[in-house]
């Protein structure tokens, strides 16, 4: 038995989408069970090959590894069609030569009379050899299941349509791709969004008139944006991807996904081994969640203060060859690092940060200089530059009595002059504790950019 995600490419590997994979990934490592990947790629005008990737690259980024797939639905149509013709053959389907006015109209008079709108079954019973083929639902009795989420849903038969099953362009629908899939694949537990729920009771009535083991359902809130609204681009709704373009941890996307909608007490931070010791589908919370990127970031940034630098450095090791960032020009990485943790909130803040001490500049950001030097500034650090070239031993604590030394000389407070010295010594100004950046940045580098920033100035 299995569990499975099976997205649509038609689009990049979203959200909600993420979180799916992620819950039915789980649920497999728990149960022992393999977990598929299937793409239903039989909306052949809206699936693309560049979806597909995006689809792949998210699953790899996750490490939401598979045990068996992808399969693609468009391989399977020889399979469909056998199905859809056993339906035929025991009375369980027909085909139906219904023209769309005609279909219109009669729902729009169903609606009139208050009804719910759907196909009257008018070519039900003539023995037609072309059209489409629908599906033959029960008109009378209830369709119950129990929702591993929701708990126990009923549904009358005559709210439901004669579904179509294959179209007139011979190409098969979803409701009946997705229940031969998940008969053959041997899915226990169907897990995904509650989109979906309202396809469930037809899903059923395939399996009954197929005489197949209908599996359990489990099926996932939406998440909403921070403001409760439906999840938009403007909330963070983009693909999984450019979270890592973004500079987020795998391990902390995954943590925060596991989140929305899945609680264990109080605790905040589960690594995966954990996650797949402690989820359950029990404690998957029916109400809708909210996605908030600002929380995301937070958690990023624990994980970013929480690793070893060894751990933190294998995590950078692409995005500084990426940058051309010779680590090995400058002081130790592992200091470097010890530096940067509690200021990055993000791998790409991290690269940024690291720049400063591999890397000379030969401008200043504009507004900053605007800002910070004057010709104040120019007198407080051509004095600041002349205590620090006496200085032996070049360590944070003996920078930090120069600068102390320059306040109380000129009765000034410690911005006056840590201001200008930051936006010195890294040619925009952010950075954190000035004495620890300058003795890192080394003495040489530190007195070459002082320089630079008092020519500037003059």
């Amino acid at each position: 038995m299995s569990s499975r995600f099976a997205p649509s490419p038609t689009g990049y590997l979203h959200l909600g989408g993420a979180r799916t994979a992620l819950y039915a990934w789980l649920w497999a490592k728990q149960n022992n069970k393999n977990f598929i990947l299937r793409i239903e790629d039989t909306d052949r005008e809206r699936s693309t090959d560049e979806s597909i990737k995006a689809i792949l690259d998210g699953m790899t980024w996750l490490g939401l590894d598979y045990d068996e797939g992808p399969y693609y639905q468009t391989k399977r149509y020889d399979r469909y069609n056998e199905v859809i013709d056993k339906l035929i053959s025991t009375n369980h389907a027909y085909f139906c030569n219904c023209t769309q006015e005609r279909i219109d109209k009669v729902r729009e008079e169903q609606r009139k009379k208050g009804l719910v709108p759907r196909y009257d079954g008018h070519c039900r019973d003539k023995n037609l050899t072309e059209g489409v083929v629908r599906f033959k639902n029960p008109i009378e009795g209830l369709v119950s299941f129990y929702d591993e989420i929701k708990g126990d849903i009923s549904i009358d038969n005559a709210q439901l349509d004669d579904l179509i099953i294959k179209r007139s362009d011979g190409n098969p629908t979803y409701n009946l791709t997705v229940v031969v899939d998940d008969h053959d694949m041997q899915i226990e537990t169907v897990i995904r969004g509650d989109d979906h729920i309202n396809n469930t009771p037809k899903q059923i009535n395939l399996y009954k008139a197929l005489n197949w083991t209908i599996p359990k359902f489990a099926h996932l809130p939406m998440i909403l944006g921070s403001d409760g609204s439906r999840l938009s681009k403007r909330h963070g709704a983009v693909s999984v991807i450019a979270y890592k373009e973004k500079g987020y941890l795998p391990e902390v996307f995954l943590n925060y996904l596991l989140r929305l909608g899945w609680s264990h007490g109080d605790q905040e931070i589960f690594p995966v081994n954990e996650m797949i010791k402690l989820f359950s589908l029990k404690n998957v919370n029916n109400s809708p969640a909210a996605f908030d990127e600002e929380k995301l970031l937070w958690l990023n940034h624990e994980y970013i203060k929480k690793y070893s630098n060894e751990d933190l450095l294998l995590r950078l090791d692409e995005l500084i060859k990426e940058a051309n960032i010779d680590i090995h020009s400058g002081p130790n990485i592992s200091d470097v690092l010890d530096y940067l943790k509690d200021r990055s909130k993000t791998l790409i803040e991290t690269i940024e940060g690291m720049k400063i001490f591999y890397e000379d500049f030969d401008s200043f950001d504009t507004d900053k200089a605007n800002k910070f030097f004057s010709e104040e500034s120019l007198s407080l650090l051509s004095d600041l530059m002349s205590l620090l070239e006496g200085i032996d031993e070049w360590t944070k604590e003996k920078i930090h009595f120069c600068i102390e030394q320059i306040c109380q000389k000129n009765s000034i407070g410690f911005g006056k002059i840590g201001q200008p010295f930051r936006l010195a010594l890294t040619g925009h100004g952010n950075a954190g504790s000035i004495d620890s950046l300058a003795e890192l940045i080394g003495k040489e580098k530190s007195l070459n950019r002082l320089g630079k920033a008092i020519q500037y100035q003059k």
